[in-house]
């Protein structure tokens, strides 16, 4: 548990991974997908993106752990499960025949087969749907689509030089255009371009100086507002720029992430106030699903973030402008 004073270095930050997933890992019945996983009509938000939110965490926390490490055998385990319940791939089949066109299953099995889950068959039949101009010519918002390349990317697809789409964060906005919407697509660029941080030199130096600069006052904007699911995920990305230049984690915004950890382990989505004379928005007992579909996200995103932060490099020897010898010329396109 996280010391009751607070965290104080860096090994109480990864104690609020420990923790995270230890509570994650008592409610695996919350990740379990419901015999309305193949409906058309089925609730996507509350069945699959959960259980391909877990297994894109714990395939993170398993590439940044050693084997011997008790939390590196948790992520296994929780990534075994994952598996199971796509009863090892084969549901990924039956989903592409029943939506072909869906990008949902392939984002799901590509976080599976980062971790070396692999169903030979539901790749073959996605590489035949990737290869139709109806696939390749759907609309989806950039980051969505920068999130679809890299899914197919890692599933052996690779489209003929298809570029990078326009975002948010690529255009190097004002920084006073930051908000909420802007802020979680700025994190899942970063995401997206660094492997979800196993390759801090998939930024570019324009992303990694411009986000330098203003990720700081982002970052204590958001945890002001008590906006713990973001500020995360902030902090994810904080772990990301500071890595080639070993900068020392901000110990300040993670002692108020372990100021909102509960104590057994669960991160709120943010902060709830009740109004004078009210009860406010109450999301139910721990037991409760409103419960865990308040706290899983920022649970998983706190977990991610500490385990980046506590098992970055120490700072290489090259100097001051360390920070921007990494792979990339410029912004995303």
């Amino acid at each position: 548990m996280t010391p009751p004073d607070g965290i104080r270095d860096i090994r109480d930050v990864r104690r609020v991974a420990e923790d995270a997933l230890e509570w994650v890992d008592t409610r695996r019945a919350g990740f379990a997908l419901g015999e309305d996983a193949l409906a058309v009509d089925g609730e996507v938000d509350s069945s699959w993106k959960p259980l391909g939110e877990l297994a894109q965490v714990c395939a993170t926390v398993s590439r940044h752990t050693a084997p011997a490490d008790p939390l590196h055998a948790r992520a296994r385990s929780l990534l075994d499960f994952a598996w199971r319940e796509t009863e090892e791939g084969e549901l990924f089949l039956r989903l592409q025949r029943l939506e072909p066109f869906a990008t949902y299953p392939l984002e799901v099995y590509a976080a599976l087969a980062s971790a070396g889950f692999r169903h030979p068959a539901f790749e073959q039949a996605a590489a035949v749907v990737a290869r139709t101009r109806g696939w390749r010519l759907t609309e989806q918002d950039p980051t969505r689509r920068l999130g679809v390349l890299r899914a197919e990317e890692r599933c052996g697809i690779h489209r003929p030089a298809p570029g990078q789409p326009r975002t948010w964060l690529g255009g190097l906005p004002e920084p006073w255009t930051f908000g909420r919407d802007t802020g979680y697509a700025l994190t899942h660029v970063v995401f997206h371009l660094t492997d979800w941080g196993r390759d801090a030199g998939g930024l570019p130096p324009a992303l990694v100086t411009y986000l330098a600069d203003w990720l700081p006052p982002w970052l204590d904007t958001c945890l002001e507002a008590g906006m713990w699911d973001l500020s995360a995920e902030l902090l994810a990305v904080a772990a990301v720029v500071a890595r080639p230049a070993g900068d020392p984690p901000p110990l300040d915004a993670w002692r108020r992430i372990g100021a909102a950890q509960c104590p057994t382990g669960e991160v709120p989505l943010e902060r709830r106030e009740p109004p004078p004379g009210g009860p406010g928005d109450d999301p139910g007992p721990p037991g409760d699903e409103r419960y865990f579909l308040h706290h899983y996200h920022s649970t998983l995103m706190a977990a991610f973030a500490a385990v980046l932060t506590s098992e970055r490099p120490a700072a290489p020897s090259a100097g001051p402008g360390a920070r921007h010898r990494h792979g990339g010329q410029g912004a995303p396109a």
